[in-house]
């Protein structure tokens, strides 16, 4: 079984670097490629941060002398989701519970604690198990069995303050 902590390192390592990509084999016959780039089906593919524009100030009007401007308001805050998220660290089939006739992991309206499997993940025939990175209460179960997932896509939502 592939520890995901490794496979989140070896991305971040990834994403930090000029390197295009990494592949791993191990002797047991297992390959792992994380690639920056589209190269192979079924490859992790990680996208490069975009860089955003910024924004030049505005330049100001003439105005006559002892005229004073109200200052622009900042716009209003827009409401914090009170809601995290619980993406998949990878391509594979989604699997809510460990065997077909077994309860699901979490369910909408548990409690559930960092560290808790939240569900499988299925990759390359080996059954990965997810973990949640946050404690709280599950709101909302993104997937439903064997439906396919990509890198990112949320898996559940929890409310870390429920």
């Amino acid at each position: 079984m592939i520890d995901l902590r490794y496979v989140k390192k070896l991305v971040e390592l990834l994403d930090s670097s000029s390197v295009d990509s990494i592949e791993i084999s191990s002797d047991k016959g297992m390959k792992l490629r994380i690639s920056k780039t589209p190269a192979q089906r079924g490859a992790v593919q990680v996208a490069a941060p975009m860089p955003m524009p910024m924004a030049l100030p505005a330049s100001a009007p003439n105005r006559p002398s002892g005229e004073t401007v109200a200052a622009d308001a900042p716009p209003a805050p827009k409401p914090a989701n009170p809601l995290v998220e619980v993406k998949s660290p990878m391509v594979g089939t989604f699997y809510s519970r460990p065997e077909p006739t077994a309860k699901p992991y979490v369910s909408v309206g548990q409690r559930i604690e960092k560290g808790q499997t939240v569900c499988i993940i299925e990759a390359m025939k080996i059954m990965n198990e997810i973990e949640s990175e946050y404690a709280g209460v599950v709101r909302e179960v993104a997937m439903s069995d064997a439906q396919p997932v990509e890198f990112g896509q949320v898996l559940f939502r929890i409310d870390p303050n429920g």
